[in-house]
């Protein structure tokens, strides 16, 4: 449903941005519509504020691959945006009592004790300190379409030993995220990552999210596009190799199958079988109304539902990573383009600012995001098309603007 309030109009050497804001939001769709001025594809932008939708905004660009329209109701890939579902879904298992997050992954999917992985808890998985960065033990990694069997990925997680020791150290699981907590997931509850949610989190919140785009859905898929060419496997290479790693060991080559299962996946993600498997950690699809509403029911009431009670989302912004740095000689790597976790989102850093201090959320591949503040009861949706952001280079520079006007809006310090 659409904000009553002022109508979304183009500005002054901005994109043509449509949709519409309540009274006091008006700066967002001003500052949305300058950071649309350099996009060639197609995104949205959604802000509910103590569970009321207040901006609704949608711009199709010039960008949008394969002549289909776009608009509110448009979905396209979320990529990492996606690990925030999965997250949700551990913490609806954990509130109830049917999931305890400090216990051994074992206890829930016993194959998982082998290969020294016994004491890996399931906030290991969550929290990116598992020690499993990669499905494949080489430089090439798994590729299509063996990537899409999902059953044989996670024999293959259960079965292998960590690359470093669980809880010892924290590099990011791009997409083995989704496989490992997942798996947990339907262990406990008998049902896919991808039905869980459905039925617990997008069927009463009416949402417009999948884990697995059902066939009926595909319709309203916008594909995305890459604006650069991503990196050869040479060049992914020669980055790995100053990292001064030893490149033959198993993090190089671990880091090098990552880059591949990463390329691979997303140019599954273009055709209908990749959208139709469950792929939890990258592969979600979804529009930015349903996304920011998603968390705001994280945060307060939607509609008389709130998915998770202040306790539980206390604890999933609590950082589970600030004392670790990652696997050695990576751990002279820092600045403000490490990674800060919750127990399953991402918390603010230099590099991904968020909404300030006490925000939790997600950002995913090319600069989609999904995001939360619990005190002011702000939640944010942002889908794009086209494919520009490099966390290496800090913020998008597309958020910068709408993101400062959300804060403004919401009477949030404009720095922490």
């Amino acid at each position: 449903m659409r904000p009553p309030g002022a109508e979304a109009v183009p500005q002054p050497g901005a994109a043509r941005v449509e949709g519409s804001v309540r009274p006091g939001w008006e700066a967002v769709r001003d500052a949305f519509a300058r950071g649309r001025a350099d996009d060639p594809g197609a995104s949205q932008l959604a802000v509910h504020h103590r569970g009321r939708l207040v901006v609704d905004l949608w711009s199709a660009g010039t960008g949008t691959a394969g002549g289909r329209p776009f608009g509110p109701d448009a979905v396209t890939v979320l990529m990492s945006v996606s690990k925030g579902l999965v997250a949700v879904c551990a913490h609806l298992l954990s509130e109830r009592g049917a999931l305890d997050l400090d216990a051994p992954v074992a206890r829930y999917w016993p194959e998982f004790a082998a290969a020294g992985k016994a004491r890996t808890t399931v906030s290991d998985l969550l929290t990116h300190r598992a020690g499993l960065p990669a499905f494949g033990d080489g430089a090439e990694g798994v590729g299509l379409p063996e990537l899409l069997d999902h059953g044989a990925r996670v024999r293959t997680l259960a079965a292998m030993p960590p690359v470093w020791e669980p809880g010892s150290a924290v590099l990011y699981h791009a997409l083995t995220y989704g496989h490992l907590a997942g798996e947990v997931i339907r262990r406990v509850s008998g049902r896919s990552v991808g039905q869980l949610f459905a039925h617990e989190v997008a069927g009463p919140l009416g949402l417009g999210l999948w884990i697995g785009l059902p066939q009926a859905e595909e319709h309203r898929f916008v594909p995305q596009f890459s604006v650069l060419p991503p990196p050869t496997p040479h060049q992914v290479a020669a980055f790995v190799g100053g990292l001064g790693l030893v490149p033959d060991g198993r993090l190089a080559l671990a880091l090098r199958a990552s880059a591949a299962e990463l390329a691979a996946c997303t140019d599954a993600f273009g055709t209908r079988e990749g959208r139709a498997v469950e792929f939890p950690a990258a592969g979600a699809i979804g529009d930015a109304r349903s996304l920011s509403r998603l968390y705001a029911a994280l945060v307060g009431q939607v509609d008389g539902v709130r998915l998770l009670s202040p306790r539980t989302v206390d604890r999933a912004r609590t950082p589970q990573t600030d004392h670790l740095m990652p696997p050695a000689p990576l751990d002279r790597i820092g600045g403000p383009h490490r990674s800060r976790f919750g127990l399953g989102f991402e918390l603010p850093r230099p590099g991904l600012p968020l909404l300030g201090e006490g925000s939790f959320g997600h950002a995913g591949a090319g600069g989609r995001l999904g995001m939360a503040h619990p005190e002011s009861g702000i939640a944010v949706g942002y889908v794009c098309t086209a494919m520009t952001w490099n966390p290496a280079a800090g913020p998008d520079p597309r958020w910068a603007g709408w993101t400062a006007a959300v804060r403004e809006a919401a009477g949030l310090p404009a720095r922490d």
